[in-house]
């Protein structure tokens, strides 16, 4: 690729853009603020401060659209179509609930009971249709759903996964009769065993599909206003990037989508440094998310919870979120507790400092207020100046004061009790999993990540902090630099000691053709294609599964799979997993995953590094009085972007930039690597 690229974070505060020009070697960021419900106006801002989109070839877009239309429970009003019987598979679950020991559950699903309707057809586990669906049925079952309002329509029929032949005439009648493409079909989205993950997923796919689609429908509008005629593409929540029709069809897949970016990044980044172990930290406006990347290898899961019963099996990075951003409120409980978060003042009004209405003080308002943040100097670049006064006397009026606190002690509790929040986040993915932090660098990103990761090495006993070059635009880079992927799943079973290797082969080289195509009509310039393939297996009698995967190539045609490899490498697996195996049972094959990943060109991370001008000299910018642990410290400052490769920078000290504040705590000391990097480290 030789013409612009563009990867645009929107995220609940800020709008993130990387720019990169390949053909010169450079790049250029901006952050502009998002409007929340109307991020297409954000979106153009961000682009017109990097020149306009007409000249820019491609976009690749992080959205956290969907992922807060699940939160708030904003999508379409979705009617489901499933087979008699089973009109309560969503409500029922797994039999779980938010309480266990509450007296009655309190989980509402997202389509209403009077909008799931049953009709006759059943096809049995072995694919043997019973039943025969019956088509005029389905088609007054899609009318009623129109006229009560449903907006989008779910089909979901028992054992689909095993013959799709009674779902896939459904479709057609419904499609015949629906105004719009908002229909799911669990057979296309998720032909995969497990009844309640597979209609969960479909029926979730169909809730995002008109808030996504109008979303992507009013940027493409709007570019297209701009003269913007390359290609737009959307990071997945599997760590890939996909086309906007894909997005439109599949929208599920963009839950995570905003976080996935991030960790895309700062995986790259924690790899050239030389830290193959990391814990990502991304602190934005509203949310705190966490991920793990171990042995330079970022974790997928299968499938993830957005919200308690919101259930999608998709695969996707694990990432953790809790509700502390730099936005959320602080106030004192009922029962005299201080509490942050989760609710957040957003973008608009924002935090008290930000002088748009919002009188309730936030955990920016606390940094703020305790020299951490230099209020003549607000990232985003949308505000002359912040409003420390303000800030301080919402603080002591809603903390303070019901505290017996003083406003700069209250700000202290409000930065305590945050900290306190993330570290166990950090700890929910590092020690609770079985790894010691002590062998990990936290990785800080966002717009507030830097203003507590001295915090967090100390609370946690991590190793280090590795502070990005540019922080608060790391989820727009990891735009930049994401693979093209596409992941397909199929159920097998399949008894092991009976394997027909040639018949699997076939099943694996079809289902590697289909995900490739995929892959190459996203359009983008890609070294190469690889493909990946994984198999979901078990001895016979147990529920649960272990992820296998095998060590195949696809060559002519054919991966060469044979029953004695697929053994050995269920067999490491389990044995990685349980530390034992149970010889003498019979093994079964459950699933098999592909995903086709289109490896994009190489992005030299060296390019960020700061260049031959930089000196410590320059950099210095005085000292500002600035508090840590009860006690003001008359703390230096400096302009990090103008820190040389090598500098040392001892704690207490702040290092400013446009996109992000970074603070190093006494004990603690910064140096700059030829990245351009900041670790901080204990001194």
């Amino acid at each position: 690729m030789t013409g612009l690229i563009v990867g645009v974070d929107v995220g609940g505060t800020f709008t993130d853009l990387f720019l990169y020009d390949p053909s010169a070697g450079a790049f250029r960021t901006a952050k502009v603020s998002s409007n929340r419900g109307d991020e297409a106006s954000g979106f153009l801002a961000g682009l017109r401060a990097l020149g306009g989109a007409a000249g820019m070839e491609a976009i690749v877009h992080g959205t956290t659209v969907g992922t807060n239309a699940l939160l708030e429970r904003k999508g379409a009003r979705l009617g489901v179509i499933t087979t008699a019987g089973f009109r309560d598979v969503l409500e029922m679950r797994r039999r779980d609930r938010r309480h266990t020991w509450g007296l009655w559950g309190d989980f509402t699903p997202i389509a209403e009971r009077d909008l799931r309707l049953e009709v006759p057809e059943r096809t049995l586990a072995d694919g043997t249709i019973r039943t025969h669906v019956d088509l005029e049925a389905v088609r007054d079952a899609a009318r009623r759903l129109l006229a009560a309002g449903a907006e989008a329509c779910a089909i979901a029929f028992i054992n689909a996964y095993a013959n799709s032949a009674n779902e896939q005439a459904a479709a057609a009648a419904v499609r015949a009769i629906w105004p719009n493409p908002h229909v799911s079909v669990s057979s296309e989205i998720l032909p995969e065993i497990r009844e309640f993950e597979r209609a969960s997923t479909a029926a979730l796919n169909a809730y995002l599909q008109p808030v996504v689609a109008g979303y992507l429908g009013r940027l493409e509008g709007a570019l297209a206003q701009e003269r913007f005629t390359g290609r737009f593409h959307i990071v997945q929540s599997n760590g890939g990037i996909m086309s906007t029709a894909t997005a439109r069809r599949m929208p599920v897949r963009t839950a995570l989508s905003g976080p996935a970016a991030g960790v895309i990044a700062a995986a790259a980044i924690a790899h050239a440094a030389g830290f193959e172990n990391a814990i990502t930290c991304d602190l934005g406006g509203t949310s705190f998310d966490v991920s793990v990347v171990a042995g330079g290898r970022m974790e997928l899961a299968a499938q993830a919870t957005i919200d308690f019963g919101l259930v999608i099996r998709s695969p996707m990075i694990e990432i953790t979120t809790i509700g502390a951003g730099g936005g959320s409120i602080a106030h004192v409980d009922r029962g005299g507790l201080l509490q942050v978060g989760p609710e957040s003042a957003g973008s608009r009004p924002g935090p008290v400092c930000y002088g748009q209405g919002n009188d309730r003080p936030t955990l920016t308002d606390a940094n703020l207020v305790l020299g951490r943040i230099n209020p003549d100097r607000p990232i985003g670049g949308t505000l002359a100046r912040l409003d420390v006064d303000a800030a301080r006397d919402a603080i002591a009026r809603h903390v303070g004061d019901p505290l017996g606190l003083d406003a700069f002690a209250a700000a202290e509790a409000i930065l305590r009790v945050a900290n306190a929040k993330m570290a166990g986040a950090i700890r929910l993915v590092s020690i609770e999993r079985g790894h010691d932090p002590g062998r990990f660098a936290a990785l800080p990103f966002g717009g507030g990540g830097a203003l507590h990761v001295s915090a967090l090495i100390r609370q946690v006993g991590l190793k280090a902090a590795l502070v990005p070059r540019y922080p608060g635009v790391t989820s727009a880079l990891g735009c930049i630099i994401a693979d093209v992927r596409h992941d397909q799943v199929r159920t097998l079973n399949l008894a092991l000691d009976t394997l027909d290797a040639a018949a699997l082969d076939a099943r694996m080289v079809a289902e590697a053709e289909a995900a490739r195509a995929i892959v190459a009509e996203a359009g983008l310039p890609l070294e190469r294609i690889d493909t990946v393939f994984e198999l979901d297996m078990h001895y016979a009698g147990q529920t649960h599964t272990v992820a296998v995967p095998l060590p195949v190539n696809l060559g002519e045609g054919t991966t060469g799979v044979t029953a004695q490899a697929v053994r050995a490498a269920f067999e490491a697996a389990y044995g990685r997993a349980f530390t034992r195996l149970l010889p003498g049972l019979p093994v079964r094959i459950v699933t098999l995953r592909t995903a086709a990943i289109g490896r994009r060109p190489h992005f030299d991370l060296a390019m960020l590094a700061p260049g031959q001008e930089a000196s410590v000299a320059t950099a210095a910018q005085g000292s500002r009085p600035v508090r840590f642990d009860g006690a003001w410290h008359d703390t230096p400052v400096f302009a990090r972007l103008a820190l040389p490769v090598g500098a040392v920078v001892a704690g207490p000290a702040v290092l400013e930039q446009p996109d992000a504040t970074i603070v190093v705590d006494p004990g603690l000391a910064a140096r700059v690597d030829r990245f351009g990097n900041l670790i901080i480290e204990r001194a």
